[in-house]
C-alpha cells in the first residue's frame, strides 16, 4: 500500500512540475526529473518482491489516478476565476498541459512503466533471483529509454527537428538512469527489508504478461 501511494505522488507531482525546464550541470532537463524515477525505483520493488501482477496493479492505479487529477485541472481552469483571483494565466500555465502534451504522457508512462516491470520479472526468473542491482539498472534503462522515445516522438514530432528529439531523449534516459544508479544502495535495502518484513519474494510462473488482463489483476 506504502509503495503505491508513493507510486502515485511520484507520477502526479513529476507531471505538475515538467513544465520548467532546469538546468544541471550544463544540461538542460525538466523539474520531473527530480521525483519521477523514483516511481522507476517503486515500480523495480513492487516487480522484485510481489511481481508483475501487483505492478500491473499499481500502474493502472497510478494512471487512472494521474487521469483524475489532470481531469480536475482542466475543470478548474475552464470554471470561471473569482473577480479577486488575479493568477488565472499563471494557474492555466502551470496546471493547462495542451492535449497532445497529455495524451504523450499518458501513453509514455503506460509503455515505459509496464516494459520497466516486464523485463523485471522475466530477469528475475532467468537469474534465479540474484543481480537485483543488474536487472534494477537494465529494466529501467529499457523502461526510461521507450518512456522518453514514445513522450518526445508523440510530443514534439513536427515541432522540434529530429536530431534534437533523439538528444532530448538520450538526455532524459540518460539522466534518469543514473539517478537509479545513484540510487541502488537505498533501493537494495528497501527491497531487502520488504522481503524480509513480508516474508515474500513472489517468481512470476505461468502469468499472463498481457497489461490489459483486468482479470488478474488483483
Amino acid at each position: 500500500m506504502i509503495c503505491g501511494l508513493l507510486f502515485t505522488v511520484c507520477l502526479i507531482v513529476a507531471n505538475i512540475v515538467e513544465s520548467k525546464l532546469i538546468s544541471l550541470f550544463g544540461i538542460t532537463a525538466t523539474a520531473g526529473l527530480l521525483i519521477f524515477p523514483i516511481s522507476y525505483v517503486l515500480n523495480d520493488v513492487i516487480a522484485e518482491v510481489w511481481g508483475f501482477r501487483k505492478a500491473r496493479l499499481i500502474i493502472w492505479i497510478g494512471f487512472f489516478m494521474n487521469f483524475l487529477s489532470v481531469a480536475v485541472f482542466r475543470m478548474s481552469i475552464a470554471l470561471p476565476p473569482s473577480p479577486f483571483f488575479q493568477n488565472q494565466e499563471a494557474f492555466e500555465s502551470i496546471l493547462g498541459s495542451t492535449e497532445r502534451i497529455t495524451i504523450a504522457s499518458f501513453i509514455a508512462f503506460l509503455c515505459g512503466s509496464f516494459l520497466n516491470a516486464y523485463v523485471m520479472s522475466k530477469m528475475k526468473i532467468a537469474s534465479g533471483g540474484k543481480g537485483f542491482s543488474i536487472r534494477a539498472v537494465v529494466s529501467t534503462l529499457f523502461g526510461e529509454g521507450v518512456d522518453s522515445l514514445v513522450f518526445f516522438f508523440i510530443a514534439f514530432y513536427g515541432v522540434l527537428p529530429i536530431t534534437e528529439l533523439f538528444m532530448l531523449m538520450a538526455t532524459q534516459t540518460g539522466l534518469k538512469v543514473a539517478y537509479e544508479i545513484v540510487a541502488l544502495p537505498f533501493t537494495n535495502w528497501v527491497v531487502s527489508w520488504v522481503k524480509r518484513s513480508e516474508h515474500v519474494d513472489v517468481f512470476d510462473a505461468n502469468i499472463s504478461y498481457n497489461p490489459l488482463k483486468i482479470g488478474e489483476i488483483e
